[in-house]
């Protein structure tokens, strides 16, 4: 598992070129250069990496009642995760098994929360919640949106994209708000695995066709 911490910035508050839009929006199409996209529609956005969340167990450091770890997958924009305690805040995801983690999708409002916004977070991922490293460090200007980027900062064999995570557990954690803010407020998290291609990579009999994958797992 890579270690090196690795900054992203993204700016959320102009907005995206029509032909950015049009690709985020396209879902398959997305080029695979590791960079963030960005979508400023409220629901989630068509991507091309399944989301692997539903898998795992959710938890938060904290919340206020009726705005727990469940908010942050319900797909409604208008509810939130609501810390309600001692700096740092954080989400932590828990797999039942070893999977691969390629990206996060995490939907952030500086209009509508202010300074309950995000503006620096950290991605540790690990074996168990005692032995966590620091994989991804993303920095964030009054984002608008749904932001997704990459866990890991270890470039892949071709250099154009990076390696997925290997993990049990990832966490999520708010290092600052904007304008110092105590609490946080995130609308919206997905946790994302490698697109199909790259995971069945090395697998000599992968289950591609409809037919194969109704026998896909054994019941």
């Amino acid at each position: 598992m890579a270690t090196t911490n690795s900054n992203i910035t993204t700016t959320a508050t102009a907005e995206p070129p029509s032909a950015a839009t049009a690709v985020v929006q396209s879902g398959p199409q997305i080029p695979k250069d590791g960079l963030p996209l960005m979508h400023s529609a409220r629901t989630p956005p068509v991507l091309p990496w399944p989301d692997i969340g539903h898998l795992a167990k959710w938890s938060v450091s904290s919340y206020k009642f009726g705005f727990g770890a469940e908010c942050l997958r319900d797909g409604d924009p208008d509810t939130f995760w609501h810390s309600d305690g001692p700096q740092p805040h954080f989400i932590t995801v828990e797999f039942p098994r070893k999977v691969a983690i390629q990206k996060i999708s995490i939907y952030l409002s500086w209009p509508q929360d202010d300074s309950y916004t995000p503006s620096t977070l950290a991605i540790r991922a690990g074996t168990g919640p005692s032995d966590l490293q620091d994989v991804r460090v993303a920095t964030l200007e009054k984002p608008d949106g749904w932001i997704t980027f990459d866990v890991s900062s270890e470039p892949d064999e071709d250099g154009n994209s990076f390696k997925p995570v290997h993990a049990y557990v990832l966490q999520v954690i708010v290092v600052q708000n904007h304008m110092s803010g105590k609490d946080t407020h995130i609308r919206g998290l997905r946790v994302l695995g490698p697109q199909e291609e790259d995971a069945t990579d090395g697998d000599p009999f992968p289950w591609k066709s409809q037919d194969f994958k109704m026998y896909e797992r054994l019941r």
